[in-house]
């Protein structure tokens, strides 16, 4: 509960303060972004069937972002950064989804 606290209060201190964020990282801030939004709704879907585990998540958190992060910087590395880009947003967009679909099913009870 913490790390979704803290997870808040950073989105939240982030669009006050408006950071500027480098040249450089820019083509690798919105795969990582993606990809911790896929360990958030992995964790609220956790919590729902109540296996949340706060270790798992911070750690699902930070490795999503860091290996998206590496990969896209690797596909630059090697000349194909734009198709790499789409199929890191392609696999992670599935896990979103399918762990949106089983938070409504755990709503709706359907």
């Amino acid at each position: 509960m913490i790390a979704l606290l803290g997870l808040l209060v950073g989105v939240v201190a982030g669009l006050f303060v408006e950071p500027t964020i480098p040249l450089w990282l820019q083509p690798y801030l919105p795969i990582a972004v993606v990809a911790a939004l896929d360990a958030v709704f992995g964790g609220l879907r956790a919590w729902f069937e109540g296996i949340f585990a706060d270790r798992v998540f911070v750690v699902s958190f930070v490795s999503n972002a860091l290996i998206a992060a590496v990969i896209v910087f690797l596909g630059d590395q090697l000349g194909v950064g734009g198709p790499l880009s789409t199929g890191v947003v392609v696999v992670f967009g599935i896990r979103i989804f399918a762990n949106v679909a089983a938070i409504r099913r755990h709503l709706f009870r359907a």
